[in-house]
């Protein structure tokens, strides 16, 4: 059994130097294949940081439209409420005011 055991660590260790040696002559092929594997990984960054940016950029633009949409309803409540007769209806009204007559004018004259 002690024979089987060291054997096989024996095995494991030759394939270790199998495998490094193997990656120490091809250099090249190494570093290509690093440099693809950081090459798709920087395109599923971009593309999930893309994605992203579109989210937020149409989350954004909904914004807009309901902002847009608010500004317009408080323009027009705006125009109806100072409208000329509506203001002169809630004067006379609420404040009992009145247009002067020619009778009620009073001329100041300055020295």
């Amino acid at each position: 059994m002690t024979k089987q055991r060291a054997d096989k660590a024996s095995t494991n260790f030759s394939l270790l130097l199998i495998i490094v040696s193997d990656l120490t002559r091809n250099k090249l092929r190494v570093l290509l294949y690093l440099m693809v594997i950081v090459s798709g990984m920087a395109v599923i960054l971009s593309s999930h940081h893309n994605r992203q940016q579109v989210i937020a950029l149409e989350d954004l633009m909904q914004e807009k439209d309901e902002l847009d949409v608010e500004w317009r309803n408080l323009v027009l409540e705006q125009r109806a409420l100072t409208e000329h007769n509506r203001i002169e209806t809630l004067v006379e009204k609420q404040l009992q005011m009145y247009r002067p007559t020619a009778d009620d004018e009073v001329v100041v004259r300055l020295k």
